[in-house]
């Protein structure tokens, strides 16, 4: 930290007007000393007697008058006392512009920082602002980050339940207004507004499911269950499904059994999401593979499929919510754009991670989950949001 020109001109002051304060103090003492002494006989023969009884060498060498050694003692005193005022005003200095530094940033300055390194606790003071700075726009920032989020999915539910509804009203509309030619015709009216009703009733669902599982207060109810025949009972359900699509659908898994710690319910509605998305947009696929393994502590699932590859631009915002990677095509299967952000909060609240790959073989999505449950994984810096 660097001092003004008006502050070391202070600290110069300060040190002479100490320095003069105590040669006049000084000189005081030794005055009173002195007229003390020759007014007090007693006092004199016994100063005489101690000079004699220290006399040195066989020239009776004595030792430095007692105004030499008092005048050695106070100049050390004094260089003592000259030294704490300075510094104690140099600190004093110091926590002038680490106030005037918190003042700076307290007037919207957030960006800035306390430049200067000091010593003791003064230091520690400084650490401290900055590290609470640091915090409180991270703060900030989050809290705008929720307000903005909050802003775009409030625009983009408007948006997708606004087509449907908009649909809706428009075929009620024409059957109320008698706009139809027969009986044919109403039935094919509300037909399509009864389509149109589900697609609003699968968005509003998924809505509801996104929201409940995105608060980390969502209760989990966990069990232990063996995940190779929860896969096997999962391709099982899909099968005549994956039939009409003529895919397989091959499982793998070791250990056998694949003991682990989960709540089933919440882990089937991931399953049943990416083994429904592969079925969906797996263009030219034929073959679904569920695997899992037990690696340590951690517990890998991949489902994937070896159709059409997704763009790698696509593979970061998979999991965004409302995020399409075809958008005609996904709303033309139902899709809602949640399934894979519900998929990955519900790995998060088991504490495990969840992550894409996509190439000219296959397209994976991997995850990791732990063994035990209250064990939460490190999310490795390339899959951290």
């Amino acid at each position: 930290m660097k001092l003004t020109g008006r502050e070391k001109s202070a600290l110069f002051i300060e040190g002479v007007t100490t320095v003069i304060l105590l040669l006049l103090l000084n000189l005081s003492v030794i005055v009173l000393a002195n007229q003390a002494i020759h007014t007090n006989r007693a006092l004199n023969d016994g100063i005489f007697q101690i000079k004699n009884a220290v006399s040195i060498g066989p020239n009776n060498f004595h030792l430095m008058s007692w105004q030499n050694i008092f005048t050695i003692f106070m100049l050390v005193f004094d260089a003592l006392v000259v030294y704490w005022r300075l510094i104690r005003r140099y600190h004093q200095m110091q926590l002038s512009h680490v106030i005037s530094e918190l003042h700076h940033i307290a007037d919207g300055h957030f960006e800035h920082r306390i430049p200067f390194t000091l010593r003791g606790d003064l230091q520690r003071v400084i650490l401290s602002i900055n590290a609470l700075v640091d915090s409180t726009v991270k703060a900030m920032d989050d809290e705008r980050r929720i307000e903005d989020s909050k802003d775009e999915l409030i625009t983009n539910v408007s948006h997708d339940i606004r087509t449907p509804l908009t649909s809706i009203i428009g075929y009620l509309g024409l059957i109320e207004d008698h706009q139809y030619q027969n009986e044919a015709q109403i039935l094919k009216y509300t037909h399509i507004a009864f389509g149109k009703a589900k697609q609003m009733q699968v968005l509003v669902e998924d809505l509801f499911e996104y929201t409940k599982v995105r608060q980390t207060s969502t209760p989990v109810t966990i069990s232990q269950i063996d995940m190779g025949q929860m896969l096997e009972q999962l391709a099982a359900s899909f099968e005549l499904e994956a039939e009409k699509k003529q895919l397989l659908i091959n499982v793998k898994y070791r250990p056998d059994p694949l003991m682990m710690d989960a709540d089933p319910e919440k882990l089937s509605r991931v399953f049943n999401n990416l083994i429904s998305n592969a079925l969906k947009y797996g263009k030219d696929a034929k073959h679904i593979f569920l695997e899992a393994k037990q690696e340590g502590t951690q517990v890998m699932i991949k489902v994937s499929n070896d159709g059409s590859p997704i763009p790698k631009e696509a593979l970061s915002q998979l999991f965004d919510r409302f995020y399409r990677v075809e958008e005609s095509r996904s709303k033309e299967t139902g899709g809602t754009g949640l399934g894979l952000a519900i998929a990955q909060s519900i790995v998060s609240l088991h504490g495990g991670y969840i992550y894409a790959t996509s190439d000219r073989h296959l397209t994976s999505f991997v995850m990791y989950l732990p063994v035990k449950h209250g064990v939460k994984l490190e999310i490795p810096k390339q899959y951290q949001n």
